[in-house]
């Protein structure tokens, strides 16, 4: 059986390894636009803020090692398009000549496309979007000319706010421009995103949150960010409005989702049973809201990935549905979450109530030691837990796992009430935090 995957990042790489690791039988061919496959894009920041040393360990495979074990794999070659009635993909590479390749099955790894808004002046030099490592490049060569003083990041999400805190680390002065009014708004709820807000005007980054971008002047390069609120002197502009599926290649043909992405079932099948969608190309099953949803994360790329590739190779396998667990870490501040916010469930039609608790880490007799911030959510009725968030200057991020398991298996609020959890001053309190916070909802 010949498979043919459309897209080499994290992904297509998950089904690609799957596929040529336990179906002997499999013919593997890889397709993809860029130099280099692999990028772990969540370290662009760290490396352009040089908070280690290189770039060269964000790739963690390479061309060599899919040759080794039997793939065929063309690098710097577009898709121009797909006769899915011939099952045939038609392709150009890098000096012009062009190819077909026939499928018995296909992959759609697409991945994702940066959000631009049609504004005035976006084709300015100096105006830039971080997504391929070259885009990583670009941006810190911009970062290390001395002319370069004012930067705007618009956009407060994860990818902003860490590109941000990369673009102080480097000495400038950085301005962070949002629609909405904190930061992160779209993972955690106000209560927590207030305390980020502070610990990123507490280290110099100058916040215009509730801010529109309407334009941008300059002859040649831009020089001016212009917002419904007001005009700012930039040198440099880095864009991170968010992302979109990329469904260029199959639009016309398969089934989408409200926001475009493939349709899949469980098995990451599409409309077309011969085409499987993966990654952020494809919809993916909620365990919070208990639905479809669109969810773009690196580690539901390597989960759906593996899940189209078993069930291509001959063994059946389910998706279990996702939690959208996710975490950050911004000038030593921690956040981690899981499920829905109370805003997010808001949005999304679910009657929810939530319980707060904080408290430090440890006893207060400990001499390392911070405040834990944590929330969880359930829904009203049927008190399940959809989500939950943690905030600290302690490294908290493996509590969130035990509440993405809750969400997944249904786990009620009043099942943590008395959960058994151990106590030892150099980790916790008598009175853990997830055991008061339970015990504190209604």
């Amino acid at each position: 059986m010949k498979t043919v995957i459309i897209g080499s990042n994290h992904a297509g790489i998950a089904a690609a390894n799957t596929l040529l690791d336990n179906y002997k039988d499999q013919e593997v061919v890889m397709l993809d636009r860029n130099t280099n496959l692999s990028y772990l894009g969540c370290g662009t920041a760290l490396w352009v803020g040089r908070q280690i040393d290189s770039y060269e360990k964000l790739f963690y495979t390479n061309e060599e090692a899919f040759c080794k074990k039997g793939a065929t794999i063309h690098m710097e070659t577009e898709v121009d398009r797909i006769d899915f009635a011939k099952k045939e993909v038609y392709c150009t590479k890098k000096d012009g000549s062009t190819f077909t390749e026939s499928y018995d099955k296909l992959i759609l790894a697409a991945g994702s496309l940066p959000i631009i808004p049609p504004i005035e002046g976006r084709d300015l030099e100096g105006i830039h979007f971080l997504k391929l490592f070259q885009e990583g490049q670009n941006v810190d060569k911009e970062l290390s000319k001395e002319e370069v003083k004012n930067v705007a990041v618009i956009g407060a999400g994860y990818i902003g706010v860490e590109i941000a805190e990369a673009a102080k680390r480097r000495g400038k002065n950085v301005m962070l421009f949002d629609v909405e009014k904190t930061s992160l708004s779209s993972y955690y709820d106000e209560d927590f995103t207030i305390h980020m807000d502070e610990n990123l005007k507490a280290n110099g980054i100058e916040l215009h949150f509730g801010e529109k971008v309407t334009a941008y002047k300059g002859e040649g390069r831009v020089d001016t960010l212009v917002t419904d609120a007001g005009s700012y002197s930039v040198d440099l502009v880095i864009n991170a409005i968010g992302f979109g599926p990329n469904n260029l290649l199959g639009k016309d043909h398969l089934e989408l989702f409200a926001n475009g992405a493939y349709r899949v079932d469980s098995h990451q099948q599409t409309s077309d049973p011969d085409v499987y969608a993966i990654g952020d190309c494809a919809s993916i099953y909620s365990n919070a809201l208990q639905k479809e949803t669109y969810i773009a994360l690196a580690t539901n790329a390597v989960r759906t990935g593996i899940i189209a590739a078993h069930n291509i190779g001959g063994t059946p396998l389910e998706a279990i549905g996702v939690q959208g667990s996710n975490g950050i870490s911004i000038f030593g501040y921690n956040m981690v979450s899981t499920g829905l916010s109370v805003k997010a469930s808001k949005r999304f039609g679910l009657e929810v109530e939530y319980t707060d608790f904080e408290d430090l880490q440890r006893p207060a007799f400990m001499t390392e030691n911070a405040k834990v911030q944590i929330r969880i959510v359930y829904e009203k009725d049927s008190r399940r837990i959809v989500g939950a968030q943690i905030a600290s200057r302690e490294d908290v991020s493996m509590a969130i796992h035990m509440f993405s398991l809750a969400i997944q298996e249904k786990v009620t609020i009043d099942k943590l009430k008395l959960l058994d959890i151990f106590f030892l001053p150099h980790f916790n309190q008598p009175y853990n935090y997830i055991t008061m916070a339970a015990l504190g909802a209604k």
